[in-house]
């Protein structure tokens, strides 16, 4: 028990604490108000519908994945919030089913309707006309048939593996003699999902599953088809590593990757209107506990809908918009002295609304610059056809030493990491995979550069990944500086992560699991010894996710100590604001946008001498204790107040895409008040850039 000595209030009280999953799942289901909100642009609310179906099957793959595995390994420890594993997955489940459901409602009786109104018609089979059912059955017979594989179950066939995340139909058939007989059909991943109908125009689209169940009398020819149906299976995809006992990570990871295809089934979904006989037969083969199995309405595997959310249609879509070049850095490429522009002072970067380009162009002027002697680098999750990891390529091939760490433990990026790392090994450049039982989530690129007679070292630090995709459409902050105190640091850093390092005392940066919770814990220690002696006291922080017991309890001492406490958690929270007595100087909100508000900001008012951290980490056990995570200062007091100002309170003052965080748990969607202004922060962060550029 932890007892506030101040209040008498026992802050481990569970009604104090917020369900980890059900917060999670509270996010997916504002995911899902965007893509109801007819304010948003049509094709957008398609794609976030698309986001949510893809996250609702990655929190099927861990969050229940591992729930159930607590509740087969006879768990019983309860979590912060008093339930057990199988009190939660029960309550889960429940949460689960209602969102699936409303998604679907969702997209069945609202946005179908007006994506056929704005004349993009999504059709069932059955109701096409005969041309466009004989076009069909061309484009079948020429372009699917060849694909599929009928697979029989019976005494001499055994019944057929089913992959994650595939969709399927479970078809019956009657032979000459009379016997029933059951067959497996995949539909294929390889194709489209949504079939256009009109070749040509595209507007007019029926689904892939749908074509081939109409079709099946060509894989059973000589048999009667007597119904069909679709499923589609989740399975467990939470692998674990055991890296101290592994004598190759790079193996091992691969190993476990493999292993995940054939994971315990989490999930089947099937179409409400399926066969008792049909849906036992499968439960039965595919060992689903009865509570696994969801009977919906509707299609099954919302994520395909995203290839409606890319049809060419810029009147149905948020209007498209060039980022800008932060100032200093106007000119890109070859014509730019990128050295010289940071000598000038640190470089702050806001992403998507700053380009990208700047960081592809500091690391290819460092992989040509012949007085560049080292570059060092994390990587977790990059994307296909990385630029970043080109410009590392050409930098060994300048006779640069090239150190890269490539995190392959990052979920569901393991096999592009490990095609990456063989890559840049194959090249020559020096790559290692990390720590032992830790992840590197580090973002960090240094350049040793010899200047002057010495050498001087450059560092980019960011929020987010070395990713030029996801830096379009996910908001991160990065910081460009030549700081002797935190190149140092970044150097120490490089030494533990690549090679035997026991360093405890950092310069500037705050590293987990090395010095970070404790420096947090001190300065919102120091804000309330502020608070209490009537200085300035205030806390802003923006993360991804608020989850550490820890650390919401030191928020409810500063609270009660009179400290103000801005918390933005774009997702999980499972702190309580607003409680009597413990939590009502706390504000909690959350933005679900255009853009994935990814950043990470922790901001101290400390009594008028301001700091401001950015990093990579998250309030959560595993980014303090499981992780190595960089949290870097901002030591530019024109940047922090840019941050303040134009950032922080930007966000705290939009009163379009923000959600309140009520003292139940719940979220409140806020509305501008009569009289006020509307306010959409990335709307406005959007603008002014543009007019910065014009």
């Amino acid at each position: 028990m932890d007892v506030d000595t101040a209040t008498g209030t026992d802050l481990d009280d569970p009604g104090l604490y917020v369900n980890r999953e059900l917060g999670l799942l509270a996010f997916q289901r504002r995911v899902l108000e965007e893509a109801e909100d007819p304010g948003n642009s049509l094709l957008e609310r398609v794609k976030f519908l698309a986001i949510l179906g893809s996250n609702l099957d990655e929190f099927f793959m861990v969050r229940v994945a591992g729930l159930k595995q607590q509740v087969e390994a006879g768990v019983t420890e309860v979590s912060p919030d008093g339930r057990t594993p199988a009190q939660q997955l029960e309550v889960v489940r429940q949460e689960a089913a209602a969102l699936m459901a409303s998604a679907r409602a969702c997209l069945e009786e609202r946005l179908l309707p007006e994506l056929a109104a704005a004349g993009i018609e999504v059709r069932e089979y059955r109701s096409l006309d005969g041309p466009a059912r004989a076009a069909l059955r061309a484009w079948f017979e020429r372009t699917v048939f060849p694909v599929l594989t009928p697979l029989a179950f019976d005494p001499g066939r055994p019944f057929p593996h089913i992959s994650n995340l595939s969709l399927n139909l479970a078809v019956l058939i009657r032979d000459r003699e009379g016997q029933e007989r059951f067959a497996r059909v995949k539909v294929p991943g390889t194709l489209p999902r949504l079939v256009p109908v009109d070749a040509g125009a595209g507007r007019t689209f029926v689904w892939l599953e749908d074509v081939v169940a109409a079709h099946l009398d060509a894989l059973f020819p000589g048999m009667q088809v007597l119904e069909s149906h679709p499923f589609r299976v989740v399975r467990n995809a939470d692998f674990e590593i055991q890296e101290l006992e592994a004598a190759d990570l790079l193996e091992t990871v691969e190993e476990g990757v493999r292993r995940r295809r054939f994971g315990e089934v989490v999930r089947l979904t099937v179409r409400r209107g399926i066969a008792d006989r049909v849906l036992r037969l499968l439960a039965h083969e595919l060992e689903v506990d009865p509570l696994d199995v969801y009977r919906i309405e509707g299609v099954l595997g919302l994520s395909d809908l995203v290839q409606l959310a890319t049809l060419d249609r810029p009147d149905l879509r948020d209007g498209a918009f060039v980022p800008a070049m932060p100032a200093g850095l106007e000119t890109a490429g070859e014509d730019l002295d990128v050295f010289a522009a940071i000598r000038r002072g640190d470089v702050l970067l806001h992403h998507p609304y700053d380009s990208f380009v700047p960081v592809v162009d500091f690391l290819r002027a460092a992989a040509r610059d012949p007085d560049v002697l080292a570059i060092k680098m994390t990587l977790y999750r990059v994307g296909r056809n990385s630029p970043v990891v080109a410009a590392l390529m050409d930098a060994n091939l300048h006779g640069k030493q090239v150190a890269v760490l490539v995190e392959l433990k990052a979920r569901f990026d393991e096999e592009s990491n490990i095609e990456w790392a063989r890559a840049l090994e194959k090249e020559g450049v020096h790559v290692v995979y990390g720590l032992p039982g830790l992840k590197t989530h580090a973002k960090v690129l240094l350049i040793v550069r010899r200047e002057n007679g010495g050498i001087r070292r450059y560092v980019h630090l960011a929020t987010g990944n070395y990713n030029a995709i996801t830096a379009q459409v996910y908001t991160d902050l990065g910081y460009l500086t030549c700081d002797e105190a935190i190149g140092a640091d970044v150097t120490d850093l490089f030494n533990y992560l690549t090679g035997y390092s026991a360093k405890t005392a950092y310069r500037r940066l705050l590293v987990a699991p090395i010095n970070l919770r404790e420096a947090l814990e001190a300065r919102i220690l120091r804000e309330i010894e502020h608070a209490r002696a009537g200085r300035p006291a205030r806390l802003v922080f923006k993360v991804n996710a608020l989850v550490d017991r820890a650390m919401i309890r030191l928020f409810y001492r500063a609270s009660q100590a009179g400290v103000d406490v801005d918390l933005l958690v774009r997702g999980i929270c499972c702190l309580r604001p607003g409680v009597p007595g413990v939590s009502e100087r706390i504000r909690v909100t959350s933005i679900v946008g255009r853009f994935l508000e990814h950043s990470r900001i922790f901001y101290f008012r400390n009594g008028g001498a301001e700091e401001v951290f950015l990093g990579s980490a998250d309030l959560m056990p595993r980014n303090i204790f499981r992780r190595v995570e960089v949290l870097f200062p901002v030591t530019d007091a024109r940047h922090v107040a840019a941050i303040r100002d134009e950032i922080l309170a930007v966000y705290l003052a939009d009163n379009l895409k923000t959600r309140r965080m009520r003292p139940d748990g719940s979220y409140q969607r806020v509305r501008p008040p009569e009289g006020e202004a509307p306010m959409n922060a990335q709307a406005w962060l959007l603008r002014r850039r543009e007019s910065a550029r014009g």
